[in-house]
């Protein structure tokens, strides 16, 4: 270790004063924060990583701080790698669609290094990403579907409806059913497009 004084001239005479009686410089560092801290957002999650001197990336501990891109720092969450890797998962649960985010990290060495002690250092430059909105079906896919489970259970009435009304023609009247069915099937197939229009 090494001693650390002070030394000065007061009123013509030297005095020393003694402020560190051993000091040792492992044990009262500061380092510079991570660099080139990046983001990569997926539907699962999202990944963020940044950059350390490869030989301190053994010995270094982390904090990341998060925050809605509009928001204070001040009510930022925080958040612990699980181990020394220089990077953090934040799972999409816990961001909101369509919102962007801001991340920082900085950085000591690890509490459980015992050669050297630090403080945190300065927090990092700052990366924004953005959990992807969640896709709604568009009107026209709907229409689709409704279109769908409308048009079997519709022609299969209205054919129903016209094979019962050309047997009860046939019965009553002397129009031909040969004349009468074409008839009320271009007039079926008018409605189902109609319908169809509707529906789109």
């Amino acid at each position: 270790g090494y001693r650390v004084s002070l030394q000065g001239n007061f009123f013509g005479r030297n005095h020393t004063y003694i402020t560190f009686a051993e000091y040792n410089p492992r044990k009262h560092i500061k380092l510079d924060p991570p660099l080139n801290i990046q983001s990569n957002v997926t539907a699962s999650k999202c990944q963020i990583w940044w950059s350390v001197p490869w030989y301190l990336v053994e010995i270094l501990q982390y904090e990341l701080q998060y925050k809605e891109y509009s928001m204070s720092w001040e009510i930022a969450l925080n958040k612990t790698p699980p181990s020394s890797l220089p990077q953090i998962e934040i799972e999409a649960t816990e961001l909101r669609s369509g919102i962007a985010y801001i991340a920082r990290v900085r950085c000591k060495v690890s509490e459980n290094e015992d050669s050297y002690h630090s403080q945190w250092s300065e927090w990092s430059q700052t990366t924004v990403f953005q959990r992807p909105g969640v896709p709604k079906l568009s009107e026209k896919i709907l229409n689709t579907r409704t279109m769908q489970f409308l048009f079997i259970p519709l022609s299969f009435g209205t054919l129903l409806y016209l094979f019962w009304n050309c047997k009860l023609s046939s019965r009553w009247q002397k129009a031909s059913p040969v004349l009468t069915f074409p008839r009320q099937l271009l007039s079926f197939s008018r409605s189902i497009i109609c319908t169809m229009g509707i529906l789109r």
